[in-house]
């Protein structure tokens, strides 16, 4: 956990407070409309169908991984259902990431791009991981890396894992949407799409993609 933001930062807290949750997600999508995406944090219902895999028996306490946890919506639920999970969090603003540990004490956050999984993950010695939730907006996506942190998403995970990305009803068929279907049909055996989710503003659609593809190395990919 870090120190207190100074004075004056964007993380800091005016008059002494924090801002709630909707209050923090308008300023920073006010601030930056493309990385935040969202004016409102996800709601309890979408919060639920994106750990619905954390649902199933586990011999184990299961390893977590959320990207993009912004205020928390999903981090709550993913507490919720398996308080036992090692879990880790990768949220590149700060005044985010500030948020989620003063609402979850002791919280795992790594500061910085979800390209970081990887490293993240080996410098705890953590994995394979059981679920990998993702609130990163379709902007993190964009361009080769996008390719890159999915496949990086299947390669982390344990062969029964699950990976959840959820996506706005009226954008999903929008060529950004379109493309990280593709990508998870390419990274995934399975990618299912869940019913809308009205209750949330805007109604939603989470991808829940399963069955890993194990990377190929690129100097057998020929043989």
């Amino acid at each position: 956990m870090t120190g207190a933001p100074a004075a004056g930062s964007p993380s800091a807290p005016r008059g002494g407070r924090r801002p709630s949750g909707t209050g923090l997600f308008v300023r920073e999508f006010a601030r930056a409309p493309l990385r935040t995406a969202s004016l409102v944090p996800s709601s309890p219902a979408l919060a639920e169908r994106m750990v619905a895999p954390l649902r199933r028996p586990s011999a184990r306490p299961p390893v977590v991984v959320e990207l993009g946890p912004g205020t928390g919506s999903f981090t709550a639920a993913l507490r919720a259902a398996a308080p036992a999970a090692r879990y880790l969090a990768l949220e590149l603003n700060p005044a985010m990431a500030d948020h989620l540990e003063a609402r979850f004490p002791g919280i795992d956050v790594v500061r910085g791009p979800a390209s970081g999984l990887a490293r993240a993950l080996a410098e705890r010695g953590l994995g394979p991981v059981d679920l990998v939730v993702s609130g990163l907006p379709w902007q993190a996506f964009a361009g080769p890396e996008g390719d890159a942190l999915v496949a990086d998403v299947a390669a982390c995970l344990a062969p029964s894992g699950a990976h959840t990305q959820f996506t706005y009803s009226a954008t999903r068929w929008a060529p950004p949407g379109r493309r990280q279907h593709r990508r998870l049909q390419r990274h995934f055996g399975s990618v299912d799409l869940s019913p809308t989710v009205w209750r949330n503003l805007p109604p939603a659609v989470v991808y829940t993609a399963t069955r890993p593809v194990p990377a190929v190395d690129p100097c057998l990919a020929g043989r």
